[in-house]
């Protein structure tokens, strides 16, 4: 695969999609932007208090909002619950965070378990997930599929020299790069992490495949869809833990008007052929403190900003 790459500046799966025309199925109103925020890492307080202050410009806005609110159940349903009684929809699909089970978290559930609790917790709030009918945005910059994914990671991004999963992690290993997910993330009832993911590409691929060839679709998704975002990571081995080689495509097969994610805590946006891929992280209090942004501010998605639809370069905030 081949990208064309500008940095700009930032401003068990469910049913079959049915976008569009299914009754009861959530809409977009005329007007309104569609924007996305992720990794709001709740647990710190300097995070608490720019979600409490976080609002949308209109009553038609929805919210993208790409994985890691945070680690504890409690603080998941405490952002989601203040942020789906301000905007008109929210989105959410999980980050790593979400999916760990810490020691001092009382929800003790694992692997599908734990994430099956905060999609129902999600059901309560009217939040959707990828669980959920796909919606169909069709405010400003419409109609356009919201196609919000769990995918994980598989460990295919490794780098070079590196042939097998083990080699890969052992050489993290001595660089000193480990993720926390290998201590706290259990993938049960599948036997790794990597067979939750390929469960989880094999299922989306069929309902993404199963939309309106004529519509175009926004993929949320908290971990990049392709590698190209892992490449100016401080430490390449953490790539590992990043995403999977099995979406590369995805983009382009899926007729991608906007590619969201977020967890790199490296907040900017990439035209990969010709494709935005925008990662909308707050990230934690040391990293969003050095930036000369607003910290929390939603990144609008659609109508696709200026600076996307004319290609012009900038810098990463």
């Amino acid at each position: 695969m081949t990208y064309e790459i500008r940095t700009l500046t930032p401003g068990a799966a469910g049913p079959a999609p049915t976008p569009a025309s299914a009754p009861g199925s959530p809409r977009g109103g005329g007007r309104g932007t569609l924007v996305a925020v992720s990794d709001l890492h709740v647990r710190y307080r300097e995070n608490r208090d720019i979600v409490e202050g976080l609002r949308p410009e209109s009553d038609e806005d929805w919210l993208l909002v790409a994985g890691d609110v945070g680690e504890c159940v409690s603080d998941i349903r405490w952002a989601l619950t203040r942020l789906s009684s301000r905007f008109a929809k929210v989105v959410w699909v999980p980050g790593n965070h979400e999916l760990w089970t810490p020691d001092h978290d009382p929800v003790q559930l694992r692997g599908v378990a734990r994430y099956e609790h905060l999609v129902e917790i999600c059901r309560e709030l009217g939040v959707l997930t990828p669980e959920d009918p796909y919606p169909v945005w069709e405010g400003t910059g419409g109609p356009a599929v919201i196609a919000p994914l769990f995918l994980l990671y598989d460990y295919t991004f490794r780098q070079p020299g590196a042939a097998s999963k083990e080699e890969a992690l052992a050489r993290a290993e001595e660089a000193g790069v480990v993720c926390t997910d290998e201590h706290f993330l259990h993938p049960d009832p599948y036997p790794s992490r990597e067979a939750w993911c390929r469960a989880r590409v094999a299922a989306t691929e069929a309902r993404l495949a199963a939309l309106p060839e004529e519509l175009p679709t926004v993929l949320v998704n908290h971990w990049p869809v392709v590698r190209e975002p892992t490449r100016p990571l401080w430490y390449p081995d953490f790539a590992l833990w990043c995403g999977t080689e099995a979406t590369a495509d995805w983009p382009h097969r899926f007729r991608a008007a906007a590619v969201v994610y977020g967890h790199l805590h490296i907040p900017r946006l990439l035209i990969c052929d010709g494709v935005p891929h925008q990662e909308v992280s707050l990230g934690y209090p040391r990293e969003w403190q050095r930036r000369a942004s607003a910290p929390g501010r939603p990144v609008q998605i659609l109508p696709a900003p200026a600076t996307v639809a004319a290609g012009t370069t900038g810098t990463p905030a």
